[in-house]
Parts: C-alpha cells; structure tokens; sequence
C-alpha cells in the first residue's frame, strides 16, 4: 500500500508513512463505558472449499456477531449496580454481541465497532465456526 495523504489542521497535506505503528495511532482511544473491537477476519471459502462471493463475504462481516476486544474506556464495567459480578471480558476476549451492534468504522480496509460494555452478551474461546443463522 502507497503512503496517505492527510491534511493537518492547517490545510497543509503531509505523508503518513503506511507502517503498523503509524496505522495503530489512528485507532480510536474508546472513552467512558465504550469498547473498541475488531472484527475477525472473514474467509474467502467456505468449509467445503468454494470460494464465497464478496456478497457473501461483506454480509458476514457486517452480521458477525463475534468481536475482539482492542481497547475499553475508563468507565468500563465501573458500576456495581449494572455489573455486581465485575467486569464481563477484557482485553484480547472474543465476545459476542448482537449484530450490527454499535458505531461501525473502516481503518485501511479493515471494520471496527465501537460498543458499550452492557453490549456484551458471552466472552467466546474459539470464535472459529461461529456465525449467524
């Protein structure tokens, strides 16, 4: 991938040199109670070896109800009164939620969602497999 042309504040366009460390700055730092997760990557075959369309492949990426935990809020599972057992996942958890849960976000091709800490319904081991019916 070629380098990104941004404008500064100043109306001015500068290189953004396309390395890992440069991409993982334009993350967004989730605040208060929300959850920064990405969304696993989708195959391009099915189990049985035929390739999927990009239909296909788009509507199991916008559907999927498995994320991964990135990044959460200060404010995470802060409150004993909605949360009396603690927090529900941490940091690198699969998790499942409803689909096309939260604020959708595309960063060099790649979706994120931005969710609220009550979204969380199940902390999954294996996401591989998991899909909507």
């Amino acid at each position: 991938m070629s380098d990104i042309l941004i404008a500064s504040e100043e109306h001015e366009v500068t290189e953004l040199p396309d390395s890992p460390e440069k991409k993982a700055k334009q993350l967004p730092q989730p605040v208060t109670y929300h959850i920064l997760c990405a969304i696993p990557e989708v195959t391009d075959t099915f189990e049985s070896g035929l390739a999927k369309s990009s239909k296909t492949m788009l509507h199991e990426e916008l559907l999927s109800p498995v994320l991964f935990v990135i990044s959460m809020g200060p404010d995470c599972f802060k409150d004993p009164s909605r949360f009396p057992s603690g927090p529900s996942c941490k940091v690198g958890d699969f998790v499942m939620t409803r689909a096309m849960s939260g604020s959708r976000l595309k960063i060099h091709g790649r979706e994120f969602r931005i969710i609220t800490d009550d979204a969380i319904e199940a902390v999954v081991e294996d996401p591989r497999g998991i899909a909507r019916p």
